[in-house]
């Protein structure tokens, strides 16, 4: 594969680190890379503590990424440092950005209001906190309270430009697009490839049966080398994910055959759909009430997750004893 733009997600919190909370970001921000044909090499978690985000910092910099990404750290609190530790790794003093801190001031008025026990003097100094800003970075404008930075090192200084994102995902999500339209994003990406990415899904076989198979391909699939394969197995269903650029097409084609030839009891998608996705599908213009008791609710809990679920879930009752299945379900 061709030269690209490399980068690194570094997770901060140290409740991702301990388990308390699960990451979403990491994903969707490998999702958005791969978008933008930026090679994904890296994605580290680590808690709060300055000595460790910086240990993060020195490692992605060392492994020659272009970009890093940070999230989480920008709240008002004590232990939000990631903004003063990106600062100080990039060389770059921090200072008050006064309109930036009266932006989040403005947007703090409304729970000032709701609140009427709220001290206004520590709430502004935990606003000034949060607008404390690298000497020379972007400063994002905030979807939540916190601002986002995109911090290039200083001037005449190797190393990555870092892009800094608050935790909340809904607020990463929408700051998200200003930082990557911004020129030093643009700056630090400049050898962006075109990737190309693929997923098949099987269900009911090892993937020591997919894995055969590739050892079949590595015989009967010219350019077979060109392509990024993975596989994973979750839920019962094998994922066989593929990457490439747009000049291994035919190798992924050739692939993809022959995959259908030897598993074609077992493929289920050849479009990266679920099991869950695909019964979405099929309740079109359908309502759905389930019953459930061994289950759990988990088969409920799998089709609300998905986007549309609305307009076919009706609701569903979890009747675990015999007492309950005989009130509840007559």
């Amino acid at each position: 594969m061709s030269v690209t733009a490399r980068a690194g997600i570094v997770v901060t919190g140290t409740e991702v680190l301990t388990g308390r909370v699960r990451d979403r970001n990491g994903p969707w921000l490998a999702d958005r890379l791969l978008e933008l044909g930026i090679e994904l090499a890296h994605v580290t978690i680590c808690g709060d503590r300055p000595v460790d985000m910086e240990a993060q910092l020195r490692f992605m910099a060392e492994e020659e990424m272009d970009l890093v990404i940070t999230s989480g750290g920008l709240g008002p609190t004590a232990d939000d440092l990631t903004g003063e530790v990106v600062a100080r790794f990039q060389g770059r003093p921090l200072v008050l950005d006064e309109e930036m801190e009266e932006k989040i001031w403005r947007i703090l008025q409304p729970l000032m209001r709701r609140w009427k026990g709220l001290d206004e003097e520590s709430t502004r100094a935990s606003n000034r906190k949060q607008a404390m800003v690298p000497e020379g970075a972007l400063a994002i404008d905030p979807a939540g309270t916190a601002p986002g930075l995109v911090v290039p090192p200083v001037d005449g200084r190797p190393g990555p430009t870092i892009v800094v994102l608050p935790g909340p995902p809904r607020e990463l999500h929408e700051m998200w697009a200003t930082a990557v339209e911004s020129a030093e994003f643009a700056a630090a990406t400049t050898g962006r490839s075109d990737y190309e990415q693929s997923m098949l899904r099987l269900f009911g076989i090892p993937e020591s049966e997919i894995a055969a198979t590739l050892r079949v391909a590595e015989e009967e699939v010219p350019g077979l080398e060109a392509l990024e394969i993975t596989t994973c197995l979750r839920r019962g269903e094998l994922e066989v994910v593929v990457r490439h650029h747009p000049e291994a097409r035919d190798a992924w084609e050739r692939l993809a055959a022959l995959i259908r030839e030897r598993h074609r009891s077992t493929l289920f998608s050849d479009d990266g759909s679920s099991v869950d996705q695909q019964v979405l599908e099929l309740l079109s213009g359908r309502k759905l009430a389930l019953a459930e008791s061994l289950t759990g609710g988990l088969l409920s809990e799998r089709l609300t997750e998905l986007p549309g679920s609305s307009g076919h879930m009706m609701g569903g009752i979890v009747a675990y004893s015999n007492e309950a299945k005989a009130d509840l379900l007559g």
